[in-house]
């Protein structure tokens, strides 16, 4: 039993959260941002990080001092429909429609598609997706190896070679931070538009489910009194946030100054193979295949690892390793649909997702405050959730945004949202419904 962690423990436990959530959006996401806004970068990298890594860093604050045992057991506090419904699309986006099958194809496609004929490129993204799967399974097979595996082997290789490119970019710039255009959507609210940036690596999220794992780990090494785990889990998240940060603004730093060759690529992972083949020739196309492919892999075995083991809490019939499978065979082929149709796809669900999960992450971190009032919790959730509604269907595909309901959806949230414009439309309604809530608990026991 120990009293606390030693600073070796908060290192590797950092080091394990920080390569379990830093993958194949982590790295793209900012290159993109970068390039599109310009010498507004800085400004735009500020909203990247409130929630790339603020709301993340707030989410493992409230799975500690509220001692959650589970996504589904936080969000058990608005009720247990509320709670599966969450829990599981929480967990099928971060873990198998979306986030799982993004790392495959993500690494593919900056890593191995250079180097692969056209053609030939769908055979080639299947075998790859198989083999990487295969690699990522055996490894999330046995959970309790999760610390070794990414705290101490795969995060530091991937940080030694991601450091080896970042390092070249800061003393060769290719441009200027301060002649590089700006584009329409970061003109005018670069900082807006770099939080819903954001939303994309899917981190605040991943940190709701990844806590879980922190937590349990700290429990292994012989930490148990409650307030110290959370104290515990609190300094090790820590670690992984500030690290998270540095790269982040050292990625939009690369993306900007990029466009003093590159025009603007489709999306980050096209750019940052140019990157690496101006400043290392083949050889940073090899250093950058390594880069994905271990940024990827580290993820994946997380995400494999909390998406089994959530799903085997809630559904405790079925084996851990059954659902292990289920959670690896469905990614390896969606992985096959291509990254632009996951990140089409995706945008929609996470503009759902995301108010939902800094709503309930801010009650918790209230808690004390109304006391775990159930009404408090409920009705403002409730509220957000229309909010919500109308934000996802306002980036959907057009199938959707532009059907009758669609329209009208987004024709109400135009007119009587504020911060609609900017995909905060959720705002006022969760204000409403903690009001309303509020009131209403003054009258339970």
């Amino acid at each position: 039993m120990k009293e606390k962690l030693c600073k070796k423990d908060y290192a590797f436990i950092g080091s394990m959260l920080f390569g379990m959530l830093f993958g194949a959006g982590n790295l793209i996401f900012p290159v993109h941002l970068g390039q599109e806004a310009g010498s507004a970068v800085w400004w735009a990298t500020a909203g990247f990080l409130i929630s790339a890594i603020g709301l993340p860093f707030l989410a493992i604050i409230a799975m500690g001092i509220s001692e959650s045992k589970s996504v589904y057991h936080l969000a058990s506090r608005v009720g247990h429909h509320f709670a599966m419904t969450f829990t599981l699309l929480l967990y099928l986006a971060i873990g198998p429609f979306f986030a799982i099958p993004r790392l495959a194809t993500t690494s593919y496609q900056i890593g191995i598609a250079p180097f692969v004929p056209e053609a030939q490129s769908s055979l080639f993204l299947a075998i790859y997706s198989l083999f990487f799967f295969i690699v990522a399974w055996f490894l999330a097979k046995n959970p309790t190896k999760l610390l070794s595996y990414i705290g101490k082997i795969l995060n530091p290789i991937f940080l030694v070679v991601l450091g080896a490119l970042l390092i070249q970019v800061v003393l060769n710039p290719i441009g200027s931070v301060s002649d590089a255009p700006v584009q329409a959507a970061y003109q005018s609210n670069p900082v807006f538009t770099g939080i819903l940036e954001g939303y994309n690596t899917l981190d605040a999220l991943a940190m709701a489910a990844f806590g879980i794992i922190v937590i349990s780990t700290i429990r292994g090494l012989g930490v148990t009194q409650p307030t110290q785990v959370a104290k515990d889990t609190i300094k090790s998240g820590a670690i992984s946030v500030l690290l998270m940060g540095v790269l982040y603004c050292l990625l939009a730093y690369a993306g900007t100054t990029s466009l003093g060759k590159f025009a603007i690529s489709e999306n980050g992972g096209i750019a940052l193979a140019q990157i690496a083949q101006h400043y290392l020739g083949t050889a940073g196309s090899l250093l950058l295949a390594l880069i994905i492919f271990f940024g990827c892999l580290k993820t994946a075995v997380g995400l494999l690892t909390a998406v089994s083991e959530a799903f085997s809490e809630m559904f405790p019939s079925v084996a851990y390793k059954t659902f292990l499978a289920a959670a690896t065979i469905f990614p390896a082929i969606f992985a096959n649909v291509g990254l632009t149709n996951i990140i089409v796809y995706s945008i929609p669900v996470l503009m759902f997702l995301y108010p939902l999960t800094i709503v309930l992450v801010l009650l918790a971190l209230a808690d004390k405050l109304f006391k775990s009032k159930r009404s408090v919790y409920r009705w403002t959730i409730y509220f957000t959730i229309v909010a919500a509604l109308i934000d996802a269907l306002k980036s959907s595909p057009d199938f959707l945004k532009l059907s009758g309901f669609g329209q009208a959806a987004i024709h109400l949230g135009e007119k009587y949202l504020p911060f609609f414009d900017i995909g905060m439309g959720w705002v006022l309604p969760a204000c409403i419904g903690l009001i309303i809530g509020v009131l209403l608990s003054q009258r339970e026991v």
